[in-house]
């Protein structure tokens, strides 16, 4: 079983149930899936006043969350995942302590959505997908008080950890089209500017694909009546990326 702890943001809600649909349909192991949301952690109080969302430094506590044991993948909801997630999980490397893509760019726009400053900074979006080796003894101080007392900063360049213990995941499994432009290769599409809900990034780069998918989690079978569903969810999702 695959432990997986999705962001939730309740401003964008839609956007965690179309990140585990489409994890759900790619699949073919089983899936525990997590909402990460701050309503749920009662024994952790969010004491930062900057970020984008509200799962900005939850992220951080999964250690913790998971009891020091095992693995355990984290994502952001404004994600959209094209493969398999066992693919993911087979790249686990018990030397390390956390693996994530290692992104080494600049951004593109000084804001991102809901008018949220966009800043450049130093191991931007690497704490956005990470596989945590929950178990590992570096990871052990990372309790409630830490992530509460810690700066940005300090929690998403992972600066408890040496540079050997931050595994290295191939760039495809945390794609940003929005930055980087369409990769028709990518296995995980991450809107880090915007997710496609928000009507400004409604046409970001590959946004038809989370169209798509969120027609595909907003399905009934009463949908496939009067025509077949497949063709209809393309068309909607072409539609609906060129508005």
């Amino acid at each position: 079983m695959i432990n997986v702890f999705i962001g939730y943001d309740p401003r964008e809600a839609v956007a965690y149930h179309v990140c585990a649909n489409s994890m759900i349909r790619h699949s073919s192991e089983i899936l525990a899936l997590t909402p990460l949301a701050l309503n749920n952690l009662g024994a952790y109080k969010e004491t930062h006043s900057d970020g984008s969302n509200q799962f900005i430094y939850s992220r951080f506590l999964l250690p913790h969350i998971m009891n020091y044991n095992g693995w355990a993948l984290f994502v952001d909801g404004d994600m959209l995942v094209r493969d398999d997630l066992a693919k993911l999980w087979a790249l686990r490397d018990e030397t390390k302590a956390v693996m994530c893509v290692h992104h080494d760019y600049k951004t593109k726009a000084k804001t991102k959505y809901l008018g949220s400053t966009n800043a450049d900074y130093p191991r931007k979006n690497w704490s956005s997908v990470v596989l945590w080796n929950c178990g590992h003894p570096a990871n052990k101080v990372v309790t409630p008080e830490f992530v509460m007392n810690a700066t940005g900063a300090q929690l998403h360049r992972f600066t408890w950890l040496s540079d050997d213990l931050v595994g290295e995941l191939p760039k495809i499994w945390n794609w940003l089209p929005d930055e980087f432009g369409p990769n028709p290769d990518a296995k995980l599409l991450h809107w880090t500017l915007g997710t496609p809900c928000f009507h400004e990034y409604a046409t970001a780069p590959m946004a038809g694909e989370w169209h798509r998918e969120k027609l595909l989690t907003d399905f009934s079978i009463q949908h496939t009546v009067n025509g077949p569903f497949e063709d209809e969810i393309a068309s909607a999702a072409e539609n609906k990326a060129a508005e």
